[in-house]
């Protein structure tokens, strides 16, 4: 936390994101977004999988946050940046149409009613993915909470800018092999529950 995060973390008054590939050096050919990357492995995962991408991880966790530096560290990845806040305060910094897949992997499900307005996924989330991402870009959802999938489907279909990418039961019900387990959806799984992951194309 003290030598490597100053290193790798995102401070709006030093760094541009209107362009946010500057952020990484060697230069990438895109830059993906995972917001509430939790212990980081599905974040490390893709970054040593696709050393040309750039990726920029945010989760306002400090344990989260020390996990994947453990695993940057061990893996050697030199394409992360971390953003340790809401990644609602850095969406509005980042310019329009410069991010190439947005994952929101297990967020926080508020399964009370009352709570259900703090959910991540809503029309002023779906408004600022929109509007960094490119067209054809993905944004890959997962949630082990039926509610919340249902919700989830709602508000984009709502919203208007993204489409489902979903043939068949199979693509909403099996894990892709570039989609890595996390330990959040490991310990689902054993408990019993369902996973459903979801893909969309920004329009």
């Amino acid at each position: 936390m003290d030598d490597l995060l100053p290193a790798l973390k995102i401070d709006t008054q030093q760094n541009c994101l209107d362009q946010p590939a500057g952020l990484f050096e060697p230069a990438v050919r895109d830059v993906w977004l995972e917001i509430g990357f939790g212990g980081g492995e599905h974040l490390a995962w893709q970054a040593a999988a696709h050393p040309q991408i750039g990726i920029v991880g945010c989760e306002p966790f400090t344990n989260g946050v020390a996990k994947l530096l453990n695993a940057i560290e061990d893996r050697e990845l030199t394409n992360v940046r971390i953003w340790d806040d809401d990644a609602r305060l850095i969406l509005p910094s980042i310019g329009e149409q410069t991010i190439g897949r947005v994952f929101v992997l297990y967020p926080d499900p508020w399964p009370k009613r009352r709570h259900h307005k703090r959910r991540l996924i809503n029309q002023h989330m779906l408004d600022y993915l929109y509007h960094v991402m490119r067209p054809g870009a993905e944004l890959r959802f997962a949630s082990d909470i039926a509610d919340y999938v249902r919700w989830t489907l709602a508000a984009v279909r709502r919203h208007g800018g993204f489409h489902w990418m979903a043939e068949t039961s199979t693509h909403w019900r099996n894990r892709p092999d570039d989609w890595p387990q996390t330990r959040y959806e490991a310990k689902a799984i054993r408990q019993g529950r369902k996973p459903v992951y979801l893909t969309f194309e920004r329009q």
